[in-house]
């Protein structure tokens, strides 16, 4: 892991916000699927490098962008709430990632505040954290769709801080995407950045305070742990 920031150069870590897809469980592999079939309906295909920029935006900028791409006009609320539904149903299922558990779950023993910050819908929130065990660790959930703007803008991160009560400074956000690692600078946090993409690893993950170049395959639970309470 690479460490970018000495504790003794911060605010101390009261709260830690968690993006949830690609940080907490596997699912970008079935939000690919439910935007897959959501274009095929529209005469798209959808490839996994078409899509790869724009991993880690918020759920209607993400179908924005896509429908920009391929040319097409549609109405994308529609068009959110009928991916959603599709999703809804591949997620009671997703798998979570044990690093990232270990940490959500040993924070809350130590009594960090933890939140959710996520462009998935509220239910969609609620199902992936029943599914993975780790509901009763977040009682903060912010769905994008309740601010005016998602990821790379900052709003998800600061109404979270809001909720919990804590200013964005002592603030740690734990993200798997380049436009989450801006977001969490914009908000004025810091952020532990395990990038899902990681080949190529984009420069601006560089900017995390801590960084795990290889992904959540290369990340250790005792190592993140650690590192985090060396900051609280």
């Amino acid at each position: 892991m690479s460490d970018t920031t000495p504790a003794s150069a911060e605010a101390p870590v009261r709260a830690v916000i968690f993006d949830m897809d690609g940080v907490l469980v596997d699912s970008e592999p079935l939000l690919f699927e439910a935007e897959r079939i959501l274009l095929a309906e529209l005469g798209a295909e959808l490839t996994e490098e078409i899509k790869k920029p724009f991993i880690g935006m918020g759920g209607h900028e993400v179908l924005q962008a896509l429908l920009d791409h391929f040319g097409l006009e549609a109405d994308v609320a529609a068009l959110g709430k009928h991916k959603g539904e599709i999703y809804l149903e591949l997620a009671r299922t997703v798998p979570g990632f044990a690093p990232t558990a270990d940490l959500a779950r040993a924070l809350h023993a130590d009594g960090v505040p933890l939140a959710i910050a996520s462009g998935s819908t509220p239910e969609g929130i609620a199902i992936c954290l029943a599914a993975i065990g780790l509901t009763e660790e977040f009682p903060v959930q912010v769905s994008v769709s309740s601010v005016a703007r998602g990821k790379p803008a900052p709003d998800v991160f600061l109404a979270a801080a809001e909720r919990l009560g804590v200013p964005p400074a002592n603030c740690l956000v734990v993200e798997d995407a380049i436009h989450g690692v801006d977001a969490a600078h914009a908000a004025g946090m810091r952020v532990i950045a395990i990038p899902s993409v990681t080949d190529p690893l984009d420069a601006g993950f560089r900017r995390a305070d801590l960084l795990v170049p290889g992904g959540m395959t290369a990340a250790d639970s005792a190592q993140l742990i650690a590192w985090t309470r060396d900051r609280y």
